[in-house]
């Protein structure tokens, strides 16, 4: 076995502020001085590296000294820890009326995952009552976890929903995790939101372009220049998914178990944030 150096490109200043997270946690659950194989700083690099270049588990046991079975521990305890620390969907909302925000941008995405093998049955659709892969996206064609999520106006993100499985529809995901009933609310209270066509009828204040529909009149001048100024305002959203993938390579593909892919996510905006040091 080789030995060589490496560097992780991120500020240490984040790596300190995962450490004091983690320490946070180990007094919470007791875990006693010198009963640990790493320190808390030791930890937060591991799971730096995993979120940053999605490196293989077996390859920071090895890194760090310690077994595969600890590593998963570790990264796991670290996952659970940061995502803790993610904002509420009401917090956000009322920070956002605060700062003067006219509108936020609601959207979905899929966490790709390896192939599962839980089924469900179709309960919409021409092959209705069709058994299916409950983690299949159609959409995207390929397995993964539907996560929703809120951006400001320029695309930087707010806040992640938990997971569902990618069979799930973004309309169906939205209303299961309450965000349009909270949406709604808050555009009672002068803060709107703009999506696009999935979350079509999802309710008042959620705006979404004009649909043209098979038998009815072509779309008005009005309706057309309200929908291409819908489009280039919420079109800035699909950036905070990107914002968020680009930077941690873990969420281009999830190796661990799909359920965590809404804690991997929400520590992922975590560390986001952190490192913009809360500017949105």
């Amino acid at each position: 076995m080789i030995a060589y150096g490496a560097t992780l490109d991120v500020a240490r200043e984040l790596a300190l502020f995962v450490a004091r997270v983690l320490h946070a946690e180990r007094r919470a659950r007791g875990t006693r001085r010198g009963r640990r194989a790493l320190t808390p700083y030791r930890q937060a690099v591991l799971a730096l590296a995993w979120f940053r270049d999605a490196t293989p588990v077996r390859r920071l046991a090895a890194d760090h000294r310690i077994g595969i079975a600890t590593a998963y521990r570790y990264l796991h305890e670290a996952i659970t820890a940061l995502a803790a620390q993610a904002p509420d969907l009401h917090q956000v909302l009322e920070q956002r009326r605060g700062a003067g925000d006219a509108h936020v941008i609601l959207d979905g995405t899929l966490i790709a995952c390896d192939r599962v093998a839980a089924t469900t049955v179709k309960t919409k659709g021409k092959n209705r009552g069709a058994t299916v892969h409950l983690w299949y996206s159609g959409k995207h064609r390929r397995f993964g976890g539907n996560i929703q999520f809120l951006a400001t106006a320029d695309g930087c993100p707010l806040w992640a929903s938990p997971v569902l499985p990618g069979s799930r529809n973004d309309l169906a995901a939205a209303r299961h995790h309450g965000i349009t009933g909270a949406l709604t609310a808050a555009a009672a209270q002068g803060l709107s939101t703009l999506a696009d066509k999935a979350y079509h009828a999802a309710g008042t204040g959620i705006l979404t372009p004009v649909k043209k529909t098979t038998g009815r009149p072509p779309l008005t001048l009005d309706q057309q220049s309200f929908s291409l100024l819908h489009t280039r305002l919420r079109c800035l959203g699909e950036r905070a998914a990107a914002m968020l993938k680009t930077r941690w390579t873990a969420l281009r593909h999830v190796t661990l178990c799909p359920k965590r892919i809404g804690h991997i996510t929400q520590a992922a905006l975590v560390l986001t944030h952190h490192e913009h040091h809360g500017r949105y």
